[in-house]
């Protein structure tokens, strides 16, 4: 496949990460704002309705089933946030070393192209001088 052509379809495959990683996203904070709701009533229930001491809330609320499951969802959705996030980072770093693929060719292409306009300019150089000496011999 041919540089060009692999930097294109990176740059198409960066286009819809960048779109997963915003639905993702937004996945991810309406997740975590249920888990916050529902963590927040659950403690108040447990303070109001069970008397239950504000030190022990902590340690018990977490195995509430509702907050469980509310918190492994919210935990899934951040995993697939955090993996987007690296998918763009390979990405980008795989564009990264295209280009200097590109610019190493480049250079070695100019470095070619220069070092053949100045082989040549001095057989050109060399053929201006031996005509100039020509003419000039005839002349005089």
């Amino acid at each position: 496949m041919d540089l060009y052509e692999e930097i294109t379809r990176l740059i198409k495959e960066l286009d819809l990460s960048v779109r997963q990683l915003r639905k993702s996203g937004t996945e991810y904070a309406q997740t975590e704002h249920d888990y916050k709701v529902c963590l927040r009533q659950e403690a108040l229930k447990l303070r109001a309705d069970e008397n239950m001491p504000v030190t022990l809330i902590n340690q018990i609320i977490y195995g509430v089933p509702e907050v469980a499951r509310l918190r492994f969802e919210r935990d899934v959705k951040e995993a697939v946030y955090e993996a987007n996030k690296e998918a763009i980072n390979s990405i980008k770093l795989k564009l990264r070393i295209l280009e200097g693929q590109i610019n190493r060719e480049w250079s070695v292409a100019k470095w070619q192209i220069n070092k053949y306009i100045k082989k040549h300019t001095i057989y050109l150089m060399d053929y201006v001088q031996y005509v100039v000496v020509i003419k000039f011999t005839c002349i005089t």
